[in-house]
């Protein structure tokens, strides 16, 4: 429930009353009119193709609270239902400033944690170790759109709000920290991710580093211990909580059976042992990480490490699925990139597997000119760690040198499918717009299967 009155809503978006409703609160935002009903509050955003202000009349027929639209849309919206009808020369702005406004009246501290790979995993780890009701982005709910939605479904009651962000430019970041005014922000590492949009590691630095103003001169930032390309971004003024070896939040400790671990972590707040419900070491580091964020807001590992076991991760993301003739799937297909790709496959080689260990590798977008060389140094670590066959689905996969190719996923299935032997271990990984979940989906449903554990 947005707990503002319909006159507070207006004067925090930036909006005028045009049409006037029944009272009460809206429950939530939305954009999409289709999931409008009672209690929606629907922003009609101008598209590329479309407005959306012309979907606002079938809202609140569907009996939508209420409505923000461009002022050309305000005479088709204000005949329609009886909910309140706000009009406004941006929709967009007016949803992001009522974003921040909800923000504030929530007084509680807020976490933004941006970064090239496991955000999304250091987001759910929050959600799980962090002490008090947090409120995390739902999916992916990162970008100037999702991030003052997922900011609005926070209920009053939220103690911490754990939020994704995601960066495709310089001064994203920049703009979503605007939006959260986030107390703590977080990087978990920097990678060639983007890097055709951005050019360079240091440019990619550069837009995650905006997170780093973003938290102000009284918040706290958490950074990985030894990414030296954030340095020049770094100075006296900043509070710094670093992790990973070297930092001030590191594991004395671990140990894993590629299915959980038991670690002992270190941190200034004294130290605990952990027991998290995953074998990946990429997400000892994450755990790590979140462990620091929960350090910067005052909580203790002795605090944390009981709520371990309750860990879970968002989708797609190294789900271990236990399949018949005793394979193992690990769906990893949300996205890829050079860096969580080879987190991936050592976790892959770590599983103890009667059989092979067997790699459905999706090409990597978005890598630039280096593109062809990023996919060979993937191939190679997999075959230097013992990962074998590989399946290579999409045109740039063919730099794997893969054992199978398939142009596509929808291709990729059937060669999967043949190539697999009782015992194997399978991982299923690529860029989303490969959309390698079709793979994954369709081993489940051939072969059946449920999942234990995993994340990304």
């Amino acid at each position: 429930m947005i707990e503002l009155s319909p006159e507070e809503i207006a004067a925090a978006a930036g909006a005028e009353i045009v049409g006037r409703g029944d009272g009460g609160r809206p429950s939530r935002a939305i954009i999409d009119s289709r999931e409008a009903g009672e209690g929606e509050l629907f922003f009609g955003l101008t598209g590329e193709n479309a407005d959306g202000g012309a979907f606002a009349p079938a809202a609140l027929e569907a009996g939508a609270w209420g409505v923000v639209v461009g002022w050309d849309s305000v005479e088709d919206a204000a005949g329609e239902g009886d909910g309140w009808v706000y009009a406004t020369d941006d929709p967009l702005a007016a949803l992001q400033r009522l974003a921040t406004a909800w923000r504030r009246r929530l007084a509680c501290p807020v976490i933004g944690i941006t970064g090239s790979t496991g955000k999304t995993s250091v987001k759910d780890i929050c959600r799980a170790l962090l002490p008090g009701r947090v409120q995390a982005t739902r999916e992916n709910m990162n970008n100037e759109i999702g991030l003052p939605l997922a900011i609005l479904e926070a209920p009053l009651e939220t103690e911490v709000l754990a939020l994704e962000m995601a960066m495709r430019g310089l001064g994203q970041i920049a703009e979503l920290c605007r939006i959260a005014e986030p107390n703590v922000g977080a990087i978990t590492n920097i990678g060639p991710v983007h890097l055709e949009l951005l050019g360079t590691i240091e440019a990619i630095a550069e837009a995650k580093a905006e997170i780093l103003e973003g938290v102000g001169d009284e918040g706290i930032a958490v950074i990985p211990a030894d990414e030296d390309a954030l340095e020049p971004h770094l100075d006296d003024s900043l509070e710094t909580i670093t992790f990973g070896p070297g930092g001030e939040v590191f594991a004395e400790s671990s140990t894993s059976d590629g299915r959980s671990t038991r670690a002992t972590i270190a941190t200034p707040l004294g130290t605990a042992e952990f027991e998290f419900p995953f074998g990946e070491r990429y997400n000892l580091t994450n755990a790590l990480c979140a462990i620091a964020i929960g350090v910067a807001l005052g909580a203790s590992p002795g605090k944390m490490a009981p709520l371990a076991s309750g860990i879970t991760f968002s989708r797609l993301r190294g789900e271990l699925v236990e399949l018949a003739a005793g394979i193992v799937l690990v769906n990893d297909s949300y996205n890829a990139n050079p860096i969580s790709m080879r987190a991936a496959l050592d976790h892959l080689a770590s599983i103890e597997a009667e059989g092979r260990h067997v790699a459905v590798l999706g090409e990597m977008r978005e890598l630039g000119p280096d593109a062809e060389e990023f996919h060979r140094d993937v191939a190679a670590h997999a075959r230097e760690i013992g990962v074998g066959p590989i399946v290579g689905v999409g045109e740039l996969a063919r730099e794997y040198a893969p054992d199978v190719w398939a142009a596509d996923a929808e291709g990729a299935v059937e060669e999967v499918e043949a190539i697999l032997h009782p015992g194997d271990a399978v991982l299923v990984k690529g860029s989303r717009a490969v959309g390698l979940e079709l793979v994954a989906d369709e081993l489940i449903a051939r072969r059946g299967g449920e999942a234990t554990a995993g994340d990304s």
